[in-house]
């Protein structure tokens, strides 16, 4: 039997969402790039521009801003620390 999933912004299921999430916490080296920008995006992150390397996303009415960058498929870990820390402060809602 399948597990109830409510869609996600852009309709990412959550549970997609909480598994990348209990992967960033139990190791934010092993985040591939694309899955740390899917989880800044499941909770309320927007990708405002991108100059280069640089992703820089934002919560629409939150003043922070938050800074992925792509290296060679791999997401950099101290930035998905960052990712983490915001949402645990309460950043993203």
């Amino acid at each position: 039997m399948v597990p109830y999933t409510v869609p996600c912004s852009g309709g990412r299921r959550l549970t997609r969402c909480a598994e990348l999430l209990a992967r960033a916490r139990a190791n934010p080296a092993s985040l591939r790039f694309a899955e740390a920008c899917t989880l800044a995006e499941c909770h309320g992150w927007v990708l405002a521009r991108q100059r280069g390397s640089h992703h820089i996303f934002r919560r629409p009415g939150s003043p922070r801003l938050l800074n992925l960058q792509d290296v060679r498929g791999m997401a950099k870990p101290y930035q998905v620390r960052q990712l983490l820390a915001a949402m645990d402060a309460g950043a993203d809602g």
